[in-house]
């Protein structure tokens, strides 16, 4: 299977996954999420080194737009099912903000609980 097979179905997976998912009282959307992380998925999956810009900027926009504890942990759950989805390399993606040169209130990892995050 090549790769954008892969994140074809992964996108599509996830998509599945937020029209199942109840709203919240967040103001951040999943779907906003995504869209500010799809530049960061090739690197993830398969990259190494820093992260592109593009996929920088799009890290720093959802700092920008968590600025409650709903949002961030809205914002969690989203990138923790997405993480599922995609399985990337876990060193990269817990790497992430720091390489970005941002701080997440949270670590960017499949297992992190998200009810914590404040």
């Amino acid at each position: 299977m090549n790769s954008p097979t892969v994140i074809a179905a992964a996108m599509a997976a996830l998509m599945m996954f937020l029209l199942l998912t109840p709203p919240s009282d967040a103001a951040i959307s999943c779907s906003d999420v995504i869209k500010d992380l799809r530049p960061c998925v090739n690197y993830l999956v398969k990259g190494s080194g820093k992260p592109p810009a593009a996929c920088c900027s799009g890290v720093s926009a959802i700092q920008a737009a968590a600025s409650t504890t709903a949002d961030r942990q809205a914002a969690c759950n989203c990138i923790k099912s997405a993480s599922k989805q995609m399985n990337p390399k876990p060193q990269l993606a817990q790497a992430l903000p720091a390489n970005c040169g941002i701080t997440l209130a949270f670590t960017v990892s499949p297992n992190v609980d998200c009810s914590k995050v404040t």
